[in-house]
Formats: structure tokens, sequence, C-alpha cells
């Protein structure tokens, strides 16, 4: 219930948009004021037109915000003030006893509505073809800027001080023992507490490895030749550099939000051009949210996508959100000196496919690594059995003990 975490520090958080907003919403989209189409036939030059028309007019007509406005509010919901803002978060025990806490973080462009589909499976397993001893107490939190959390009013929220707050949020909650996952920012977030080591962490999972060698991730940000000694690596390694190489000659996005985040007060003001913005994040997954509206089956829906969005736009939320590519001051996806028990999962689509050789390198308490047959990016909201099935498996060795 709601009310059982409850504390002078913790407190229920409930939230409502009203009608008039969402008509507000839908008269926006109808307004859109549309560009020419690509001058290209591929995606080269960005979310086709055809592509977001479509998107629009879905939104306008068919789609229907109740629905995960209901799944959410059947969660328990919290908020509370960490280092002077308020940090909202999902918080879900299983009935289980010996549950396993688990703190999920999210990443950009996304929120809490990407682990909707894990919460049921992994808190209550046995009704999800697991055993009771795969369960666990999940935690989800929006991270600042994002979603129902506060948003900074000055600098200094970056990854690693959203890592400081998630070991204080975990230990307010009472937990002694605990895991931590994430994706995109949310492995980012989740490897800074393991290099931090908050009191109770025993172990982490990710879905988007930070394990390249520094020395190469500088050479492919800066351009410059790689070391001489890259005519050593496997063809794993040499994949994966060559994937590095385009995302970091393609994340516009990134740089964009990193250097200029408040010049992007466009979005708070075009929904429309807010989606249009959102699933350009990566070339397979606009592919694949591509697919979607042109009406083939995936792994993310119509309504996924839109739900996600959606919630950006009802919480005003975009260029908070952005404003975190700003505070950033690491590499993205560069070793940082992980001593905890880590889990590594490599889903085919994800921006590179960790070699096993560089995870066992970053990592050296390595306990489990495998390369899954389908998913990206997105793994907990495109592929949620493969992704629990990963958690269960991968932080099964941290319940010892």
């Amino acid at each position: 219930m709601p009310g059982t975490d409850a504390t002078p520090e913790i407190r229920p958080f409930t939230f409502e948009f009203t009608d008039a907003e969402l008509d507000d919403l839908r008269a926006r989209i109808l307004a859109t004021r549309w560009p020419d189409r690509e001058t290209v036939r591929d995606r080269s030059q960005g979310t086709q037109l055809a592509t977001v028309r479509e998107l629009a007019r879905y939104w306008a007509s068919e789609y229907d915000w109740r629905k995960v406005e209901a799944e959410l509010k059947a969660l328990p919901h919290f908020v509370t003030e960490i280092d002077g803002l308020d940090i909202h978060f999902i918080h879900v025990r299983s009935g289980h006893a010996d549950a396993l806490p688990l703190i999920v973080t999210h990443g950009w462009p996304g929120s809490v509505v990407e682990q909707l589909k894990i919460i049921e499976p992994l808190t209550d397993p046995t009704a999800h073809g697991g055993q009771p001893s795969d369960a666990f107490d999940l935690v989800v939190p929006s991270m600042p800027g994002y979603g129902f959390s506060g948003r900074p009013a000055a600098t200094g929220w970056g990854p690693k001080r959203i890592a400081r707050a998630w070991g204080e949020l975990m230990t307010r909650l009472g937990y002694t023992k605990y895991a931590a996952q994430g994706g995109d920012w949310g492995a980012i977030v989740t490897d800074a507490m393991a290099v931090q080591r908050p009191a109770g962490l025993v172990g982490i999972h990710t879905n988007m490895p930070k394990v390249v060698p520094p020395a190469i991730e500088q050479a492919i940000v800066a351009g410059n030749p790689l070391p001489s000694d890259v005519s050593l690596m496997d063809d794993e390694e040499r994949a994966a550099v060559e994937q590095l190489t385009f995302v970091y000659q393609h994340v516009y996005y990134a740089y964009i939000m990193g250097s200029r985040p408040q010049s992007l007060m466009a979005l708070a003001d075009s929904p429309v051009g807010l989606a249009a913005f959102m699933i350009d994040h990566d070339r397979d997954s606009l592919d694949m949210i591509t697919r979607v509206f042109a009406g083939q089956k995936e792994g993310l829906t119509r309504d996924d996508v839109l739900d996600n969005i959606t919630l950006f736009w009802l919480t005003n939320t975009a260029v908070s959100a952005a404003r975190l590519y700003a505070e950033n001051k690491e590499t993205f996806f560069g070793a940082r000196g992980v001593g905890l028990p880590v889990a590594v999962s490599v889903f085919p689509e994800e921006l590179y496919q960790a070699p096993r050789s560089w995870a066992r390198e970053a990592y050296p308490h390595l306990i489990h690594y495998n390369r899954l047959s389908k998913g990206g990016h997105f793994a907990a909201w495109e592929q949620p059995e493969l992704f629990v099935e990963e958690l269960r498996t991968g932080l099964r060795p941290l319940r010892r003990g």
C-alpha cells in the first residue's frame, strides 16, 4: 500500500492531469505547422515527415493517455527530499520473503514508463514463470528534471550526484543490502554508484556497460588515430570500435543538449516537435519506431512510444531533462574502475555490443555476461521477458550470504 513507507521524510505522492490539459495537447497537435518532406528517401536527415504525421494523427485521434495513467496510479508512488531536491520514486515491495531490493534507473529519452512491464514479473515472480527465490523489491526513481521529480534550479546535478542521492534513498528506505540496475543514463548512474560503493550496495546489472578502454574512447571522441595495439583486437573488439565510431559521429541530440539545452525551449511548446526529437535517439530505435507507425508489430507499440512522450509533455520536462547532458563531465562508455560484482547483458541493437574481453577488464568481479538474440537500447521496455530473465540470472549470485 502507498502508505506503508510513509515517514516524515518519505511522503506518498499522487498526480492528476486534467481533461483541459489533454484537450490542449490535442489542439496543439492538430495545429502543427508542418515542414517540407526530407530530400532523401532514407532516415539520414532524421525523423521522416511521414512517420511523424502518422504519429500525430494517432496521437490526436486514437491514443488514450488515461490507460497508462491508470497503470501508473495503481503503483505506490512516493517523494522525498534529498540534497535539496524532491525525488519521486515508485516503490513496490514483493510479497515473497528474502526478496532482493533493486533500484532501477531509466535514461533519456525515458522515464519510469520504461520499467512498467518489468515491475510485476520481478516483484511477483511465481505469477510470471519464476521461483519465489527470484523475487525483488523494486525502487524505480525519476531522475532529477525528469517526470515527477524536482527540476534542479542550479547546476550540479550530474550522474555522480544522482548516484549519491540514490544511495541515500536506499538507506532512507531501510535497505542494508541491495543491487542497482540501469541502461542509458541509468547505466552511467549505476556505474557511479558502484564506484562510490554506498553502504548496502552489493552489486549491479547494466545493459549499457561502461567498459571501453579509456584510450580507445578518447581517440574515437576526438577523431584521432586509435592506439597502436588496435591491430591486436579480436573481431568483437573491432566491431565495437566501429559501432562506437558511428555513435559518436551521429549523436547530434547529445551534443545539442550537452551544449545548448535551453535553446530547445520549442520542445516545451510543440508536442509534435518534442516527439520528432525524442524518437530520433539512435538509428536502430528510430528504425523500429518508424516501422511501428507504419503498422508493423515490434518490441514497442504505438502506445508505448506515446505513453513516454506524453509524460514528458504533461510534466513539461523536455528542457529540464536535457540539462543532464550539460551536467555530465565524463565520456559515455569509458571504464571507471568498478570493484563490485557486475552482471552484463548485451543486446544486439544497443548502441554498441560490449565485448566480453572489455567487460572482464573493466569489471574484475564480472558475475554474468550474456549476449542476447534480440532487443535494443530500451531493453526493459522492448523485451521485458528477456530482460527479467537476465536480472534473475545475472543477480542470483548476490543473493547468497
